[in-house]
C-alpha cells in the first residue's frame, strides 16, 4: 500500500512537471512569434488553481452613500474570481481616515450584501491592509487575491493602503468607474442645499436639469463654491453597461410578477429592504423608476440628486430586482399591468409622500380597483430626505471631508466627460 502511494505521488509530480514544461514551451513559442505571454501565464495559473478550488477574491471599501460606481467595481472584482468576499470598513476607521460616514455600518452592510455579485461580507474591516489582517484573509478566509481600483487609496501619512498586498504579489487592479464618487454625491447635496436657501425659485430648476442631463460645470452656477465643491454629473449611460448590470432573464409564463415603483434617489438601505420584501411576494420583481421630470414635479425642483440612468443602475445591481422600467409612468395604468403581466402592485409604508393613501388622483387607483394593490410594512424608517438631512446636520464635517479629497477628485473629473469604467 505504501509503495502504491509513493508511486501515485511520483506520478502526480511527473504530470505536474510535464504540464509546467508544456506551459513554458507554449509561452516561449508565443514570445518567439511576438505574442505577449503574460496573459497566458496568468490564465494557466488560474486554470491550475480552479482544478483544485474556487478562486476567492477580496475587495474592501467604505461603501458610504453606495452608488452604481461601487456596484460596478464589485462586478469587475467578481469577474477576477469565482467568489467575491467584501470587507466593509468600520465607522471608526472611516472617521479616522476620511471623516464621518453618512451611513452607519449596519446600513452599509445591508447595501453591500444586497449587491448581486457579492458572495460574502466581512464587517468592521480595517481601512488599511495590515500584515495581520492580510494573513487572516489568506489563512482564514482562503483569499487568493486582493482587489482595488486604479485610483489612489492613501493613508493619512501618504502611504499606499495596499502596499503589503502588492509586495506579496497577491494584488489585482480594476478600472475605476469614472463620473461618480461618494464625495461627489455629498457635494451635490451640499450645493443643492446652498442654492436652495439662496434662491429657491430661479436657480434650482436650472440646477436640477443640469444634474439630470449631465451638463458641464460652469462658474456662473456656483461662483462661490470652495475647492471642495461639487461637479455636475458627467455620467454617460451605454447599452453595454445596462446589459452588464441586467440579469438577462425574463419572467416565466406562469411567474407571479410583483411591481413596485418610485424615484429610488440616493439608493439606500430603506430601498433595499422594501425591495427584499416585495421580491418575497412573488417570483419576479419588476421595478418602475420615475423620470427626472416626474420626480422634480412631485418632490421639488431640487430633486432628484441622481439622474434617471444613475438611479436605474443602482436598482439593477440589487440582487432582489429582476428587471426595471427606465422612466416608468407616475400612474400605474391598466395598460402597464396588462403589458407586463403584473400580478401584484406594492408600496411601502415609509415614503416621501402619502400619494398612495389619497382618495383623489391616487396613482394606484387602477390596481386598487382591480384588487391587486398591497401596502407592505417598511422595515426601515429611512427616505432620501433622511439622507439629505444627515448631510445638512453635519454640513461642516462633510464639507471638510470633501475638501480633503478635492485634489485627487479633480484629477479624474476636471474638464472631462466620462463613460463609466469597464
Amino acid at each position: 500500500m505504501a509503495s502504491d502511494s509513493i508511486a501515485e505521488e511520483n506520478g502526480e509530480k511527473k504530470l505536474s512537471l510535464i504540464a509546467k514544461c508544456v506551459a513554458t514551451g507554449v509561452a516561449l513559442g508565443l514570445s518567439i512569434w511576438g505574442i505577449h505571454a503574460a496573459g497566458l501565464s496568468e490564465t494557466l495559473e488560474m486554470w491550475v488553481r480552479k482544478k483544485n478550488k474556487p478562486i476567492r477574491v477580496y475587495m474592501d471599501g467604505c461603501f458610504d452613500m453606495m452608488h452604481y460606481g461601487h456596484c460596478n467595481a464589485l462586478r469587475q472584482a467578481r469577474k477576477l474570481g469565482d467568489q467575491l468576499v467584501v470587507g466593509v470598513v468600520s465607522d471608526a476607521e472611516i472617521t479616522a481616515n476620511k471623516g464621518p460616514p453618512v451611513t452607519p455600518l449596519h446600513e452599509r452592510m445591508i447595501m453591500v450584501q444586497a449587491v448581486k455579485w457579492v458572495d460574502e461580507v466581512i464587517p468592521d474591516a480595517p481601512y488599511a491592509i495590515t500584515e495581520d489582517f492580510m494573513r487572516k484573509l489568506f489563512d482564514e478566509y482562503d483569499i487568493d487575491y486582493i482587489i482595488h481600483g486604479d485610483d489612489p487609496c492613501l493613508l493619512p501619512d501618504g502611504s499606499d493602503a495596499y502596499a503589503l498586498a502588492k509586495r506579496a504579489g497577491r494584488f489585482k487592479q480594476i478600472k475605476r468607474t469614472e463620473g461618480v464618487s461618494s464625495t461627489d454625491i455629498v457635494g451635490r447635496m451640499l450645493l443643492c442645499v446652498r442654492e436652495r436657501s439662496s434662491n429657491e425659485k430661479s436657480n434650482h430648476s436650472s440646477l436640477q436639469r443640469q444634474f439630470s442631463h449631465g451638463h458641464s460645470h460652469s462658474q456662473k452656477l456656483d461662483a462661490g463654491a470652495s475647492d471642495g465643491g461639487t461637479r455636475i454629473s458627467h455620467f454617460l449611460p451605454t447599452s453595454r453597461r445596462i446589459v452588464q448590470f441586467s440579469n438577462g432573464k425574463g419572467p416565466k409564463p406562469d411567474s407571479r410578477i410583483v411591481y413596485i415603483d418610485g424615484a429610488f434617489d440616493l439608493f439606500h438601505a430603506g430601498h433595499v429592504e422594501i425591495l427584499r420584501l416585495a421580491r418575497e411576494l412573488g417570483d419576479f420583481l419588476l421595478v418602475g423608476i420615475h423620470t427626472d421630470q416626474t420626480v422634480s414635479a412631485k418632490r421639488g425642483s431640487h430633486r432628484p440628486i441622481m439622474n434617471l440612468h444613475e438611479r436605474s443602475l443602482s436598482v439593477l445591481a440589487c440582487r432582489y430586482v429582476d428587471e426595471v422600467i427606465i422612466g416608468a409612468p407616475w400612474e400605474v395604468s391598466k395598460d402597464t399591468i396588462t403589458t407586463f403581466n403584473i400580478s401584484l402592485v406594492v408600496h411601502g409604508t415609509v415614503a416621501e409622500s402619502d400619494d398612495f393613501q389619497q382618495e383623489n388622483d391616487n396613482p394606484y387607483d387602477v390596481p386598487i380597483g382591480m384588487g391587486i394593490f398591497k401596502v407592505i410594512e417598511s422595515p426601515l424608517d429611512i427616505t432620501t430626505t433622511t439622507i439629505i438631512k444627515r448631510i445638512v446636520t453635519n454640513h461642516e464635517a462633510y464639507q471638510k471631508r470633501n475638501e480633503k479629497k478635492a485634489v485627487s477628485e479633480r484629477k479624474y473629473y476636471e474638464d472631462k466627460t466620462y463613460v463609466s469604467g469597464d
